[in-house]
């Protein structure tokens, strides 16, 4: 993994810097469905029984991972409370970045700004301080029906598991935010916040339900049992299938008598056409109904097409192989259904999904899918103004051994922009100009095969080829640059001298950080003389197929209001309105 040094000291980073480094750089999942391998505190899969690298990570919370994104928040937070309150809500309702709602959320909760009365010198109430808390009340319960962009149950019981996390408690405690001498990690306003989301779901059995179909029967209760929670009626329990005994000190009073539990049995004894019949009464989703398919029928033709309505478009890209395996691809109406979800891919998981299917066609389907993924993000940033960017690839023989990485991160991006949009160079001491045959993944990886690391280090010179070849951007485009390598070269000053005698005006610069032996601070030097943004992302971080469409999101967001040192992102966390408790 390619080591990430900020663009910034540590102590230089100021909060609109440290938010722009959490969204490039963390891309480290916190929770692991299996047991894996903390390698220098990053998760890795084991490679076999006898894999003997690294200390063993058990299933569940990562803790290094875990620990590191909540410092990174909690950082911000001291800087600049109000950007993370913004930063809290724009997490949520705009991006899909799970782990990044549940420690926003986390940190919401407990942070001290939490509405206590400040009081006149005679002891009267002036006003009441600012209630971030409530930020993180309304994520919790924040609901938008058939919208990803809410908290799963998962994920309400992830926020007290992060809480209860003793390095993310001792970090609370070392802020501020909890009593130093208890020996309960502090949660805030979690409890109170899962006691009101359990009670929206008790009075809308429905809603209940249908969590209960979807897979998230014992996360509800765990939620249950950890708050406490107090049901106004037996229906609670009987949609959980949650028996219930007379507590030790018989104050129980609910669930005790006459409960009929909605049991979910296995499907042993019924027919093909009885479990589909059953699939499409309850409206049974696809991970409950795989684990109660009795192994003499397991999942068929029939019964997968009895799910298909409830799958989501991210379920029917993963169960590709699936539906190739059961040959549901050769019908037109499902194969119709299949190809729309692939347009509608917001990640580059596709491409890990495209080694498990046996047709070629099927791969290159999935392999476009990664590409939607790009364009979708490259229009959340760009729909309101003509974007142009310049990916400069460093070829010089400083890059020897690192070259392939860089062709890997850009044959996941540069497919996805318009060819009107992107322009491409590589540069050693000569810059040559690259262009596609055809927009596609396929086409990019042709197009830089041929790239070799050779000879000297000339930024300024892959700016130059790029004019001379007829590029041009409109005085009223915005230019993003976004140069791949380790900046070793030049001296930015002249650098920015070539952008400035070719007649591009630059809003923006990036640097995808590839480095082989050591690195310089060409690029740094040139945004800091033509006065613009710059932000640097390791390339490495280009392997999450999640992190690809946010990362992009960021880079190019260059500012809106011309002149402006900050990103497009800070200015648009910070126009998110506050979060609060009468949200829709």
């Amino acid at each position: 993994m390619t080591q990430h040094n900020p663009p910034l000291p540590e102590d230089q980073m100021g909060p609109a810097e440290r938010m722009l480094d959490v969204v490039l750089n963390s891309s480290a999942h916190l929770w692991h469905n299996r047991p894996g391998i903390n390698i220098g505190g990053v998760w890795h899969a084991r490679r076999g029984r006898r894999d003997n690298r690294g200390i063993p990570a058990p299933a569940g919370l990562f803790v290094p991972a875990a620990t590191n994104l909540y410092q990174k928040l909690l950082e911000i937070y001291k800087l600049n409370p109000q950007l993370m309150a913004h930063f809290a809500g724009y997490a949520l309702l705009k991006t899909d970045w799970r782990d990044l709602k549940v420690a926003a959320c986390a940190l919401m909760l407990v942070q001290d700004y939490c509405g206590l009365p400040v009081r006149e010198d005679d002891g009267s109430v002036a006003f009441s301080d600012d209630d971030y808390r409530n930020i993180g009340e309304a994520m919790l319960l924040h609901y938008q029906r058939n919208s990803p962009r809410m908290m799963t149950p998962k994920a309400v019981w992830r926020v007290a598991q992060l809480l209860e996390s003793p390095l993310v408690a001792a970090l609370n405690r070392n802020a501020g935010f909890g009593d130093p001498a208890a020996n309960k990690p502090p949660l805030g306003r979690w409890k109170k916040a899962a006691c009101r989301w359990l009670a929206m779901r008790e009075s809308n059995l429905p809603m209940l339900q249908g969590l209960v179909a979807s897979g998230y029967k014992e996360t509800i209760k765990n939620i249950a049992r950890k708050v406490g929670y107090r049901p106004q009626s037996d229906n609670f329990f009987a949609v959980l299938g949650w028996k219930q005994k007379q507590s030790p000190d018989g104050h129980r009073q609910v669930g005790l008598f006459d409960l009929r539990l909605q049991k979910r049995a296995r499907f042993d004894g019924l027919s093909e056409a009885e479990i589909c019949e059953t699939v499409v009464a309850q409206n049974l989703k696809y991970k409950e109904v795989v684990g109660r398919l009795p192994k003499a029928v397991g999942m068929t033709p029939a019964i997968m097409v009895a799910l298909l309505p409830g799958l989501s478009d991210r379920d029917i890209r993963q169960l590709t192989p699936t539906l190739e395996e059961l040959g549901l691809l050769a019908d037109q109406e499902i194969r119709a259904r299949w190809e729309q979800a692939v347009r509608q891919a917001d990640d580059q998981r596709a491409l890990n999904i495209a080694k498990n299917v046996r047709s070629k066609a099927l791969k290159e389907k999935l392999q476009q899918a990664s590409d939607h993924a790009v364009r979708h993000a490259v229009a959340e940033v760009s729909d309101d103004v003509d974007l142009q960017v310049m990916f400069l690839i460093d070829k010089s023989s400083s890059m020897q051994g690192a070259i392939e990485q860089s062709k890997e991160a850009l044959s996941r991006i540069v497919a996805g922009f318009s060819p009107d949009k992107v322009h491409v160079a590589t540069f050693d001491t000569m810059g040559t100009v690259l262009k596609p045959k055809v927009p596609s993944r396929t086409a990019v990886q042709h197009m830089l095969q041929a790239v070799k690391a050779s000879g000297g280090t000339m930024h300024s010179a892959a700016v130059q080829a790029l004019h001379r070849q007829g590029v041009r951007v409109a005085p009223t485009a915005k230019l993003v640059v976004i140069v791949v390598g380790d900046e070793a070269g030049e001296h930015g000053r002249q650098f920015a001298q070539a952008f400035g005698e070719t007649g591009y005006r630059v809003d923006a610069m990036a640097l995808l950080v590839n480095v082989a032996w050591s690195r310089g601070n060409t690029v740094r030097q040139c945004a800091a003389q033509l006065r613009v943004p710059f932000s640097e992302v390791a390339v490495d971080q280009f392997d999450d197929p999640y992190q690809v469409p946010r990362v992009l999101k960021a880079l190019l967001d260059a500012p809106r209001v011309q002149g402006s040192m900050s990103f497009g992102l800070v200015e648009r966390v910070m126009n998110m309105p506050l979060l609060c408790l009468n949200s829709e």
